[in-house]
């Protein structure tokens, strides 16, 4: 199979820099200012509540549940404000494909299953990646979408078996599925994928449904009738595609803490001394794709993400996996974005701003001091774009 190149910025992750602390949030209701990072000894804690706009006095909290049951004749000015952006939001998903989400220019690289799992790890790193379509060359067919989740599986299998890290360095990536998903009986490969012609709105309905933060862009070559990926998208590209073009996202003026949305019990923490394994198996066991990291007093100060595994096994190497999460976040490079914060009385159109402004893919919600109070993340926020108020099957 020729070798593909298109466009790593659709799949590629934003990563956080450690710091020492953040800076205090701006209050609710000042005025705006622009984000800057902590400029101590290196980037610091990135907080998109420097985004936001001030608010006004909101009224009385409802939960999701009750707002589903409210007569439409009792609907106040602001709940119907929402109800019509969320209605614009869909509307537009529905009309629009997914090829309009990609960029003029992009570059695309898709794994041969017959490649080793540790040159898939260098080419991930050199080109900036964290997933990459895979295709059976032997069978001329997509075999689904490699992730840091399989490489989290690889990690599992040698702390489960250390004797077996010599066949480790000899396993291709058709063995990913073959042997070391079922040994430690992990889900199988991503296989989703959905034609670039067919509504966002589709696309979007099949990663909420199947846990996806992306999906494969598959279409039937003409000459052959085989099928040829694409592209990939991602839930932020999607996201951030709604944040420039849909102007009613201005409209979703309600809080977080009115919408309940976000995670705020059961979360996962860790701090700089916790062993790395120990929030391996968090993401594992929760499957979630990050931990946040606090200091002694509870206040956040980085985020482990699951795309940090990646270099620390490069070139097959699993010596790093015995470090502390402060020794890992070291090797991360100096791009690495920072952490995006908010409050739960950060509104959802000032969310939409900063997507559009910066490359979010989850947000930490504090308190005043910085102390974690939830997660919110990309999934949470297209599952309440599409699904909010949605009785009528798609």
């Amino acid at each position: 199979m020729p070798e593909h190149a298109a466009a790593t910025g659709a799949a590629a992750e934003e990563h956080i820099r450690a710091t020492s602390s953040p800076p205090p949030l701006p209050p609710s209701d000042g005025p705006t200012t622009s984000a800057t990072p902590l400029s101590t000894d290196g980037p610091g804690i990135v907080q998109p509540a420097t985004f936001l706009r001030s608010y006004a006095v909101r009224p009385p909290a409802i939960t999701r549940a009750t707002e589903r049951e409210r007569p439409a004749a009792t609907l106040s000015a602001a709940d119907k404000e929402q109800t019509d952006a969320l209605r614009a939001i869909r509307a537009f998903l529905k009309v629009r494909t997914s090829y309009d989400v990609l960029p003029l220019s992009f570059r695309l690289i898709i794994f041969d299953t017959a490649l080793l799992v540790k040159k898939s790890l260098g080419i991930l790193i050199q080109n900036g990646i964290v997933s990459a379509p895979l295709w059976d060359s032997k069978t001329s067919t997509f075999a689904g979408l490699l992730t840091t989740s399989d490489y989290i599986n690889v990690i599992q299998y040698y702390w489960q078996f250390p004797d077996e890290l010599a066949r480790i360095d000899q396993f291709r990536l058709d063995s990913l599925r073959a042997e070391i998903e079922r040994a430690i009986g992990a889900p199988q490969i991503e296989t989703v994928s959905i034609h670039p012609e067919r509504p966002l709105y589709e696309a979007c309905r099949k990663m909420l449904e199947s846990r996806a933060r992306r999906i494969p862009l598959v279409d039937i070559d003409d000459e052959t009738q085989r099928a040829m990926v694409v592209s990939v998208v991602t839930q932020y590209r999607i996201l951030k595609f709604v944040a420039v073009n849909v102007k009613e996202t201005e409209q979703l003026r309600k809080p977080l803490k009115e919408l309940n949305l976000g995670t705020y019990t059961g979360l996962q923490t860790a701090d700089m001394d916790t062993p790395v394994m120990d929030v391996i198996h968090m993401l594992v066991k929760k499957n979630i794709s990050s931990v946040p990291i606090l200091d002694r007093q509870g206040i956040v100060i980085n985020v482990f993400e699951a795309v940090d595994v990646i270099a620390l096994i490069k070139g097959g190497v699993y010596d790093d996996l015995q470090l502390t999460v402060g020794e890992a976040l070291l090797k991360r490079s100096d791009d690495f974005a920072g952490i995006y914060t908010c409050s739960v009385q950060d509104r959802l159109d000032t969310i939409f701003d900063t997507i559009r402004k910066s490359r979010v893919h989850r947000l930490v919600i504090v308190d005043e001091e910085g102390k974690l109070k939830g997660v919110l993340t990309l999934s949470d926020i297209l599952e309440y774009v599409l699904l909010e108020g949605e009785e009528e099957a798609w």
